[in-house]
């Protein structure tokens, strides 16, 4: 059975930085694709970053390009969100999610997940 469990949210003022971590069980890390959606209040789930566990390729969707960045530890089965200069409008849950299907990291898209975490809430604010 996958499992994946998000930590490291929480509240952080405008400017700052957090770390989310998700660890990942029962999943293969080969040549698959797993990554960060978030979701804030009234908003749809949105894609924020991916990476390929095998050729380590990312994506990141334009809002968070030059401020996030997404790292995979294959031997800790852990998948870290590096979130530096925060926003107000990056306040939102933050799901970790796994794709065990063949895709690039730019096809990164909620259709395409089969394994999703719980969540955790990013509040930023000003």
């Amino acid at each position: 059975e996958v499992q994946l469990v998000e930590s490291g949210g929480g509240l952080v003022q405008a400017g700052g930085s957090l770390r989310l971590s998700c660890g990942i069980s029962g999943f293969a890390f080969g040549d698959d694709v797993i990554g960060w959606f978030r979701q804030a209040p009234g908003k749809e789930r949105e894609g924020v970053s991916s990476i390929n566990t095998k050729f380590l390729s990312t994506y990141y969707a334009e809002s968070v390009k030059g401020r996030f960045t997404i790292s995979s530890d294959k031997a800790k089965s852990t998948m870290y969100l590096q979130m530096n200069n925060l926003k107000p409008e990056d306040t939102a849950v933050y799901y970790c999610a796994a794709s065990g299907r063949l895709l690039r990291p730019s096809q990164w898209d909620k259709s395409w997940v089969d394994y999703w975490g719980q969540g955790t809430l990013v509040t930023v604010s000003t």
